[in-house]
């Protein structure tokens, strides 16, 4: 019976268009030991350019690989690294801001808001640009530039200001790409424990990290893709990918020589050699072929690809790097190199062959470790194992293993990014505001807040900021957007209201819901009718019934203005005879009563609570939203900018949240501990 995978051992998987490789190692001393390599190519073409097209096919050659090494190590492997591959790529720039009204200093917070935004705006046009409706997930950001005050800054930690903006160019990949790929992993039945981009995975094993501060380019030749990562001043500052690789020389062999792709794909890797080559072409005639001759024909093919590179570089990079490393089964053609200088006018000694350089991060007792086709392979393991990349080690997200691809620390905002939430699900946003006219002056309503999200890591309540770790479980709910503001003519107006009543010339009734820009004219009239004038066609409303009279709050509490969201008061308008005090005394204030339990409301949608042993009314919110904890903080009497010890929550007898609904009834307890 073979022994469970341990910890510390680190099984690659790199599947590739051509051919899936397979690599077992430790780390050791620094270094990633490697105990066995395992290859296989595909019997036919199951992927095209990177993208796995016949997951069957792919998983079944998959499993072969995992048998033989399973086999070498007698070992049952459960856990496997991967790397999607570059091929769809996509960078978007994106800009954001926020502003306050008055003076912010801006902590490490305010900037994970700012930046989260401006990745949630670039996937958005990502989004807008595509063909199709794939989703998209966040592979990384680099802030290019901040501003403060519209002031350009490097950093804004620190800074006080009032607008905050940042322009970030953010890196994705379709969801498909990622998504194929782990339903290959679990017909294995295996657990993906790290998830990287194929060329961050290779440049970690061709470029160590002590030689990045100069200017060095990755470029990873497959059969289906090339995908390049550019390098400076000690971290790596894009990524970018070709369509044209290495099969676009094999299919000009097959072409010139009229053979199949295996054979085309043989004698392209003896382009160089001095000896010629037999063959069968698909007629079943025997050729010998003459490495000049091979050469000629695969020349044009290989130029294409040379100068679809260099044009990458440059683009990616903004001039020619310092130098060029080449990896992957392509970057094997005879004469590449060259080639690639050539386009880039650089020196030829300036463009080479990667595999040098894997002795410093990764050996082996059995295996020469130098070849080119095994950069990406390699660096999976030795991303893994040497701690590279932090999703080496497995978070689990609402109850599944997330999608992590970044280097360097991660925190949770970043994990919910690359797990396809946006900046709304985290910050919330506050429903849209309503401006009106009444009379020729401008009233405004505020749309009513969200209600926050919540996240816990481990059970316990964490902060978007907050590093994540190996193992741990994070739950996240997103934010609930805030209602619009939607208010009714009987909202601004109170049910007492009598006379003139139009809106943008027409007359309305109190039940009509005001729209933005509206232009309300409300004249009262004592000799008025004592209901407004209808729209054609909608049925009178029932007047309210009369509010009991208000009763003396006591003295501890001190009364408050209602909240901006609630209502908006009218201009001053000439006084409608009332027989009691009307709907509209309630409209925008509280009202407190005898120490005794609330008698119900007086009116239908009223709530009607114990608030500090007192009672307190509510008037109806628009469209029958529900009253928070939250909603009733004002009428504690408490000063909550100037408090000097924790503020108690209560409902009920138990501790409250700020999100909690309010029941009719409810006995809520706001004070200082």
């Amino acid at each position: 019976m073979p022994e469970k995978q341990d910890a510390g051992t680190i099984f690659a998987l790199d599947i590739g268009t051509r051919s899936i490789i397979g690599v077992l190692g430790k780390a050791e001393k620094g270094r990633f030991h490697v105990t066995a390599i395992e290859k296989e190519e595909h019997g036919r073409r199951a992927m095209l350019d990177g993208q796995i097209v016949e997951i069957e096919q792919v998983a079944a050659v998959a499993k072969t690989v995992l048998q033989r090494l399973e086999a070498k190590s007698q070992l049952k492997l459960q856990r496997v690294c991967v790397a999607a591959a570059g091929r769809a790529l996509r960078s978007q720039e994106a800009c954001f801001s926020l502003e306050f009204p008055e003076l912010r200093v801006a902590d490490a917070d305010l900037v994970g808001q700012l930046e989260a935004g401006a990745v949630s705006a670039a996937e958005r046009a990502l989004s807008e640009q595509a063909e199709t409706q794939d989703r998209f997930y966040m592979v990384g950001y680099t802030a290019r530039q901040y501003r403060l005050d519209g002031y350009p800054l490097g950093n804004l930690l620190g800074h006080r200001g009032r607008r905050f903006e940042v322009d970030v160019v953010s890196t994705f990949l379709p969801c498909g790409v990622v998504e194929s790929l782990y339903a290959v992993v679990s017909r294995l039945g295996l657990e993906v424990s790290s998830l990287t981009l194929e060329p961050i995975a290779s440049l970690n094993a061709c470029i160590p990290e002590d030689i990045r501060l100069l200017n060095l380019v990755l470029a990873d030749i497959g059969a289906g893709t090339s995908d390049l990562a550019v390098c400076r001043e000690g971290s790596v500052v894009g990524y970018t990918m070709a369509t044209v690789a290495g099969d676009e020389v094999t299919e000009a062999l097959m072409k010139g020589l009229l053979v199949d792709f295996k054979t085309a794909e043989r004698l392209k890797l003896q382009i160089g050699s001095q000896e010629p080559q037999p063959y069968s072409d698909i007629l079943g005639l025997k050729h010998e072929a003459d490495p000049r001759r091979l050469w000629e024909l695969a020349q044009p093919a290989a130029q294409r690809l040379a100068k679809e590179i260099a044009a990458k570089v440059l683009e990616l990079n903004g001039a020619p790097p310092s130098a060029v490393f080449l990896a992957g089964g392509g970057a094997k053609l005879q004469g590449l190199s060259q080639l690639v200088a050539e386009e880039l006018e650089m020196g030829e000694s300036r463009v080479a062959l990667a595999g040098r350089h894997f002795e410093s991060s990764a050996y082996s007792d059995e295996y020469e470790l130098g070849d080119p086709e095994f950069a990406t392979p390699l660096g999976i393991g030795i991303s893994a194992a040497l701690g590279m990349i932090n999703d080496s080690y497995m978070i689990t997200l609402n109850g599944s293993p997330a999608k992590l691809f970044r280097s360097g620390l991660l925190t949770l905002r970043d994990v919910l990014l690359m797990n396809g939430y946006h900046y709304g699900d985290m910050m919330g946003r506050t429903g849209s505001n309503l401006t009106i006219t009444l009379n020729g002056q401008r009233k405004f309503f505020r749309g009513e807040a969200a209600v926050p999200a919540k996240i816990l890591r481990n059970g316990e309540e964490a902060a978007l900021s907050d590093v994540v770790h190996a193992g741990d479980r994070v739950d996240f709910t997103p934010a609930v957007q805030g209602r619009s503001a939607s208010p009714t003519l009987l909202d601004l107006l109170g049910p007492g209201f009598t006379g003139l009543l139009r809106v943008n010339g027409e007359p309305q009734s109190l039940r009509y819901r005001l729209c933005p820009g509206d232009s309300v004219e409300a004249r009262a009239d004592a000799a008025a009718p004592t209901k407004p004038p209808l729209a054609a066609g909608k049925p009178a409303i029932p007047e309210a019934p009369p509010a009991p009279p208000l009763e003396q709050k006591p003295a501890p509490v001190e009364k408050k203005a209602p909240p901006a969201s609630q209502t908006a008061a009218p201009d001053p308008l000439p006084p409608a005879p009332k027989k009691e005090p009307q709907r509209e005394e309630l409209a925008g204030q509280m009202a407190f009563g005898s120490q005794s339990a609330p008698s119900g409301p007086a009116w239908p949608g009223e709530l009607c609570i114990q608030l500090n042993g007192a009672m307190l009314r509510l008037p109806p919110k628009p469209q029958g939203n529900h009253y928070y904890l939250m909603d009733v903080l004002e009428y504690s009497g408490l000063d909550f900018q100037h408090l000097e010890s924790p503020v108690e929550l209560l409902v009920n007898g138990q501790p409250g949240q700020f999100t909690q609904v309010l029941r009719q009834g409810d006995d809520v307890v706001i004070c200082t501990e």
